[in-house]
Parts: C-alpha cells; sequence; structure tokens
C-alpha cells in the first residue's frame, strides 16, 4: 500500500507541474534613447577659446576653473548658457567643447536659441 501511495503522490505532483504555466518573464527594458544634440547654431560658440567668447558674448556673470576644465556662465533674462572649455589633446589653448542652457527657471530651453538671445543682449555682440 506504501507503495501505490507513493506512486499516486508522485503522480499528483507531476501533474500539478504540467497543468500549471509559468508566467512569462518579462525581459529586461530596452535602455532610453541616447539623447543627442545638434550643434546646428552653436557654430559661433563651439571651438572657441575664451577669449572669442568673450567677444561675442561679453563678460561672463561666472567663470569657474576645475582642473583642467573651465565654465564660463553667459545670462540674460531669458536664459543661462554654460560654456564649457577643455584643452586639446596633448595641451593647448582650451576651447569650447560642450554648451549648456536652460531658461531663468530652469526649464529647458534649445541652446542655439539661447546663443542667439544673449548675442542680442546688452553686453553681448
Amino acid at each position: 500500500m506504501s507503495n501505490r501511495l507513493a506512486v499516486a503522490i508522485l503522480g499528483a505532483f507531476t501533474l500539478a507541474g504540467c497543468s500549471a504555466t509559468p508566467a512569462p518573464v518579462a525581459g529586461t527594458a530596452p535602455p532610453p534613447p541616447r539623447i543627442t544634440y545638434s550643434a546646428v547654431g552653436l557654430e559661433r560658440v563651439l571651438g572657441q577659446n575664451a577669449g572669442a567668447v568673450t567677444a561675442l558674448l561679453g563678460k561672463p556673470d561666472a567663470d569657474v576653473t576645475e582642473g583642467t576644465g573651465r565654465r564660463m556662465q553667459f545670462g540674460s533674462g531669458i536664459c543661462v548658457l554654460d560654456a564649457y572649455l577643455y584643452p586639446p589633446e596633448g595641451g593647448g589653448v582650451p576651447v569650447v567643447r560642450h554648451v549648456d542652457a536652460r531658461q531663468r527657471d530652469g526649464g529647458a530651453i534649445d541652446r542655439a536659441s539661447c546663443l542667439a538671445a544673449l548675442t542680442r543682449r546688452s553686453g553681448g555682440r
């Protein structure tokens, strides 16, 4: 009788395993799309040294050096623009490699639009 009981229990477990279909396992979510920024409209500052940027936009509101990098910040009633300058590989005069822009309240704004607004403000050229 114990053999019959063992076979019955084993059969029940086998059937239970077959009747329950496991829920599909969700795959990993795809990575978020990489944000790419257009450089259109930024040609007047990208690749330029600090003297050229100052000649275009006037005296910066903030000028901070950290290590080999430098951030020059320019603001208007419309937006704030940060120009990041780094020396080329192998050394040399730092030039603008990246530009960030935001509205005065921190909201998003197109970088080229901010640059255009800054060139039109008093102090910019």
